[in-house]
């Protein structure tokens, strides 16, 4: 075949890819191995021709927050040159904005959303306590990821934090959520589906005294079987939101026995496929499916 294929990363430094495993250079040895021309460019790099490529893999575009105009701009080109593209960029752009939970809450689905703080508001105590089931407070960019100023926030001290958030929100706009105990004292799944299939799975625990997972801020992760019934909540977002899609991984935790989406990572999710061995032949599967 002479299909030429970009393996979509970013300019790494190490901000957040420290202890991980290079899944880019994963992915380029499978499409070495099914025959498949490969090479891993930026997505922010000047000199790259996309039209070079007759297809486009986005795998680990890891700072599109921090240049969010510039990526939904690459996204606009990209689409422009008609190169086709998986996960496909109207997925990727509606995945890109946090506003998507509160979407997914409105159909009616176990989300954790929040409540959205509008870019140059003031955040009002009043407003968030009415909104919020908890005592404490998790409030994060609407365009993030890797924890980027986020923050937990007890309610009752909320005057000691208050002038910061609203520093940050003089310049993008914030989402508050709840604190969701379980996320410490259990940890939060993530379940990985190629083409809508489930994959493999894992139970991501915060460092003692943190609540964020990821493991460059010293979590941990093992790999697990979910249950049944957690396994057909996590197809069931697939299902409606991420039907079209190689890869997608669904984060959540379990609150009173039910399972409620976390995270719908369907950009650049690391994909843990040094975890497990089912992981890299059902990728190969996968990519066989969509490229062969």
């Amino acid at each position: 075949m002479n299909q030429s294929v970009a393996i979509v990363s970013y300019f790494s430094t190490g901000a957040y890819d420290t202890n991980t495993v290079n899944e880019d250079e994963i992915l380029s040895g499978i499409l070495d191995d099914l025959g498949v021309p490969n090479r891993i460019v930026a997505w922010s790099d000047p000199s790259v021709n996309w039209e070079d490529f007759s297809f486009l893999l986005i795998k680990s575009v890891w700072d599109y927050f921090d240049y969010y105009p510039e990526f939904l701009n690459w996204i606009e080109k990209i689409k422009e040159l008609g190169i086709p593209v998986l996960n496909d960029l109207d997925t990727i752009r509606w995945n890109s904005n946090k506003a998507y939970l509160l979407e997914i809450e409105e159909r009616g689905f176990p989300v954790i959303a929040g409540k959205l703080l509008e870019k140059g508001s003031k955040a009002s105590l009043t407003e968030i306590q009415k909104a919020m089931s908890s005592d404490i407070v998790v409030v994060k960019p609407l365009i993030s990821g890797g924890a980027k100023n986020t923050l937990k926030i007890p309610l009752k001290d909320w005057e000691n934090y208050s002038e910061k958030v609203n520093h940050l929100l003089e310049n993008e706009s914030f989402l508050v959520q709840p604190y969701i105990r379980e996320v410490a004292e259990v940890g939060e799944y993530s379940m990985i589906f190629f083409n809508g299939k489930l994959s493999h799975a894992v139970l991501k625990t915060p460092a003692k005294e943190d609540f964020r997972v990821q493991h460059y801020f010293g979590g941990t992760i093992q790999v697990i079987e979910p249950s049944p019934e957690m396994l057909e909540s996590a197809k069931s977002f697939v299902r409606e939101f991420a039907s079209n899609s190689l890869y997608a991984r669904v984060d959540g935790v379990m609150v009173d026995s039910k399972f409620h989406l976390m995270e719908l990572e369907l950009i650049e999710p690391y994909l843990f496929l040094a975890l497990t061995p089912q992981a890299i032949p059902n990728y190969i599967q996968a990519l066989s499916e969509r490229l062969l």
